[in-house]
């Protein structure tokens, strides 16, 4: 059983998703909550497997809680629901430590699934769509804003990062970033399957990152300019 908390400060969106989680036989939805600082308070009393995470939220957003739950041991996976599919804040979500995201109006079966595989920590989307949304979303990012000392210093820290990693998990890393699968992967660098699912888990532990959608935005970041 997938234990959920929902945060969303729309009492007629939490009531769908209440009803739509109501229907699944894995899914439990153990608590809501109307804010980012509720959710943080909610984990602790009914420590949930997921939380599925509005991104635009009063008093804090789901972002800022994302970040702030992602810093704790044994913290929860997070789904994040946004409106958009470009939304500013996604990008900014996906850094902070979210598993993945959803559209509020994808199908109910697609969120369920988007669910199950957030709850097992794999990215809610295939790796490669995943990797277009992100890489669409970083163009719309940088359209709007100046880029400069905080552009050099993003790639300066990504290749750092990088710099820790040992020859195959570089290029292990590398492929995460183009958005490949870890079957497709073991065929390209001629590994097994277990032995790329090995390579992922040691980076992102010395990266600290929580997510191979992490991963693909360091090596973005690294290889910009």
């Amino acid at each position: 059983m997938i234990r959920v908390l929902l945060a969303d400060d729309d009492p007629l969106v939490r009531s769908a998703l209440r009803l739509m989680l109501a229907g699944t036989s894995d899914v439990e939805l153990v608590a809501e909550a109307a804010d980012g600082a509720e959710v943080l308070s909610l984990v602790d009393k009914h420590t949930p497997d997921l939380v599925l995470m509005d991104v635009r939220m009063p008093i804090m957003d789901g972002i800022e809680a994302t970040r702030t739950l992602c810093s704790r041991p044994d913290a929860p996976k997070t789904l994040m629901l946004t409106t958009f599919q470009t939304d500013e804040y996604i990008v900014r979500a996906l850094r902070a430590g979210a598993t993945g995201f959803v559209l509020k109006h994808t199908p109910p079966q697609e969120i369920v699934a988007a669910i199950r595989m957030a709850a097992a920590g794999e990215p809610a989307l295939s790796p490669s769509v995943t990797q277009s949304l992100i890489t669409q979303v970083i163009a719309d990012e940088q359209h709007g804003e100046a880029q400069g000392n905080d552009d050099a210093s993003n790639r300066a820290h990504a290749r750092a990062q990088l710099a820790k990693l040992g020859s195959r998990e570089r290029e292990v890393a590398e492929a995460v970033g183009e958005g490949k699968t870890n079957a497709q992967i073991a065929a390209e660098l001629y590994m097994s399957v277990p032995t790329v699912k090995a390579h992922v888990s040691n980076i992102l532990t010395k990266l600290e990152l929580t997510n191979r959608v992490q991963i693909a935005l360091t090596v973005y970041d690294a290889n910009r300019g």
